[in-house]
């Protein structure tokens, strides 16, 4: 059995799954705010409360997620001497932002005191922006690899099944990276939001899209093929 219900199954119990799903009612709640806010006074209020719920129950599911860049550093830290330095400064911006954002839910919820969380939430976006620029050169690095591969591939004289194999394999994974590529310029607008708040980046619709690209680009990553 492999059906569409099975799938779903699949991917809600992964914690990125039940993420992407819970963000895209934090972001349809927040470009319903913006919609509604001046027609419907009383449904933008549900929706903001909405939209307040999604993003603390996102940071409860995330506690301890910081401990995979870690272990990604630890593990496979790359190929290369130019991959590792990336991903040294690609998951420690990753690990900041994990780790301090734990203690931006614990402020928000009240644990702590309510005046850390700008604080908090400053230091939590400028690690995740940083990491974000930095996987996003990864991404890029891989993408052109993987083009000079296939070129490679298609220049020999076979043409057998395991080249059209091959080239297909290096077909999906490049998607797969530009959807990568896509969360997290939409993470990173939503990050300089925080860091360097300006008309274009805190718009409510700026921010609204931004987050769903974010969460679908997810959804498409995370789906059980």
């Amino acid at each position: 059995m492999n059906d569409k219900v099975d799938k779903l199954v699949i991917f809600l119990a992964k914690r990125d799954g039940i993420d992407k799903l819970v963000k895209t009612f934090q972001y349809v709640s927040k470009l319903l705010v913006w919609h509604q806010e001046t027609t419907n006074p009383n449904l933008a209020h549900r929706a903001k409360q909405c939209e307040v719920a999604s993003g603390l129950s996102r940071k409860a599911f995330r506690y301890g997620r910081f401990l995979t860049g870690f272990n990604a550093l630890r593990r496979n830290p790359g190929p290369t001497p130019t991959y590792r330095f990336l991903s040294v400064f690609a998951n420690a911006g990753e690990m900041v932002y994990f780790f301090f954002d734990h203690f931006l839910w614990l402020s928000r919820t009240g644990t702590l005191d309510a005046k850390l969380a700008k604080r908090m939430s400053f230091i939590s976006a400028f690690g995740e922006s940083l990491g974000y620029v930095f996987f996003c050169v990864i991404e890029f690095m891989m993408i052109k690899e993987g083009i000079e591969e296939e070129r490679r591939i298609r220049s020999l004289p076979s043409d057998s099944k395991d080249s059209g194999n091959e080239i297909k394999k290096i077909k999906v994974d490049r998607v797969m990276r530009l959807m990568a590529i896509s969360a997290n310029v939409a993470d990173l607008i939503i990050g300089l939001a925080e860091i360097e708040p300006n008309p274009f980046c805190n718009h409510a619709v700026t921010l609204g899209i931004s987050g769903l690209v974010s969460a679908w680009a997810g959804w498409y990553r995370n789906w059980p093929s």
